[in-house]
């Protein structure tokens, strides 16, 4: 089997695999296991690695994804591109469930978690003003609205610690804050990526209301059973527009992000 991929694939909640009949290996990281086998496959002439961020059990809750041994996993297949869909909940009004939003920012509010490969004696300090790789956040844009996605080209994701879901005082505070959608995974995932050099695009599918929108206290409480509901419906779309992307993906990078990683080392 040809052990190396161009391209990476993260599935979020309820996308735990990829497409039928890919190959399965199990790779082993200076940062211990990652959370599941890679599975490789080449599509449209790419060799794709797709791993299940969580397992595909759902074994591995948020804060405690080895999100080090994921990351470096597809580096050590060869990959240069990560696509990283993930479930999320809406803190705006004019964000429905069903949308896809291509983030831009992110927030983080989270703790504990390692969240850097540099500890020491070599340090990065990698640039985080635009955190999310420009060229594939183009390319997911055009192919979602090609696939007629309602999607919204930018958004700032508030990432929390989970696993637990957020009060109604804290989704008002995030809404109220103009944050656009919350969710618990994107960080550190999209930093260590940049730490490796590695362009990475944050595809955030809505899944349902957060509790704090527009301060609507009548809104039932979010559920992972109502986000799984709504992930596997939309796990179809999520893979064409993948597929879809793959086109126009392994060409020249003539984006910043391998760039700031070289630029990052301190000494």
């Amino acid at each position: 089997m040809d052990a190396r991929a161009d391209i990476g694939v993260f599935g979020g909640s309820g996308f735990y695999t990829f497409l039928p009949n890919m190959e399965e290996i199990k790779i082993e990281t200076p940062y211990g296991a990652p959370s599941d086998k890679v599975a490789l496959a080449t599509i449209n002439g790419k060799r794709v690695a797709f791993l299940a961020r969580h397992g595909r059990d759902h074994s591995h809750p948020a804060p405690f994804v080895n999100y080090r041994a994921n990351v470096f996993a597809m580096k050590k297949l060869g990959v240069r591109e990560i696509l990283a869909p993930c479930a999320c909940g809406s803190l705006q009004p004019d964000i429905h469930p069903g949308d896809f939003v291509i983030l831009d920012q992110f927030v983080d509010r989270t703790y504990g978690r390692k969240d850097t490969f540099f500890e020491g004696p070599v340090t990065h300090h990698i640039a985080a003003a635009d955190p999310y790789c420009p060229r594939l956040r183009q390319i997911a844009i055009k192919h979602a609205q090609n696939l007629g996605i309602r999607v919204h080209p930018t958004g700032t994701m508030v990432v929390i610690q989970g696993p637990r879901f957020s009060t109604r005082a804290e989704s008002h505070w995030f809404t109220q804050m103009g944050w656009h959608v919350v969710g618990m995974t994107q960080y550190p995932e999209v930093i260590l990526a940049k730490e490796l050099g590695i362009c990475y695009v944050g595809i955030a599918l809505v899944t349902d209301y957060d509790v704090g929108v527009a301060g609507d206290i009548s809104r039932p409480p979010v559920s992972i059973e109502e986000v799984l509901r709504v992930m596997r419906n939309n796990t179809e779309r999520v893979q064409q527009l993948i597929i879809n992307m793959l086109t126009d993906l392994v060409g020249s990078r003539d984006c910043p992000c391998e760039r700031d990683a070289q630029a990052a080392v301190l000494g």
